[in-house]
């Protein structure tokens, strides 16, 4: 990995997007995002439109990084009701750190609310990709409605995750792996 001052402006404005976005929220400051990258507001407007687009590209740089920690480690291996249930089993395991407020792309939808914004249209993408991901799962499965099964999933991981990142719920004791379960179980999915 390079030195801090080895990383260039636009990687250390993406870092510091991701970081006080996901601890502060998305309405965060541009000269604390500034600030925590060490890099001067003219720098920001050279290498950025503005804050919408960091934010947006923020997300997007992020999106390899939250799609394999919800991808099963041996996908070969797993069946489909397995590579489901491994998505709600990191979601527990997340849940529990200290620093866990949520799905950082679900945040973004509730709190900026407009969808022609570009952190919005990234953030949705993310969110139909695991939607496509749990129907695809349902289809090999067998599941009889893969659609539904896919939506209910997806209401569930993003409750599940809004809950605990809002700390009012705890995941640790297999709340999330349990109801998607039921709803596998009642979908008649293998």
């Amino acid at each position: 990995m390079a030195s801090p001052d080895k990383v260039s402006p636009r990687d250390r404005l993406l870092d510091a997007a991701g970081r006080l976005s996901y601890r502060d929220g998305v309405s965060v400051g541009i000269e604390a995002l500034c600030r925590e990258a060490g890099v001067s507001k003219r720098s920001m407007y050279q290498l950025f439109d503005g804050k919408d687009a960091m934010l947006a590209a923020s997300l997007e740089r992020r999106i390899p990084g939250y799609e394999a920690r919800l991808a099963h480690p041996d996908p070969e291996a797993a069946t489909p009701r397995e590579r489901i249930l491994y998505v709600f089993e990191r979601l527990e395991r997340a849940s529990v750190d200290a620093d866990y407020h949520g799905c950082p792309y679900l945040a973004v939808l509730v709190e900026l609310k407009d969808p022609e914004h570009p952190a919005t249209k990234v953030a949705r993408g993310v969110k139909q990709r695991l939607t496509d991901a749990f129907r695809a799962e349902a289809e090999r499965g067998g599941a009889r409605a893969p659609d539904l099964l896919a939506r209910q999933l997806v209401l569930v991981f993003d409750g599940a995750s809004a809950r605990a990142g809002a700390k009012v719920e705890h995941l640790d004791d297999g709340l999330a792996t349990t109801t998607a379960t039921a709803l596998l179980d009642a979908a008649g999915m293998d």
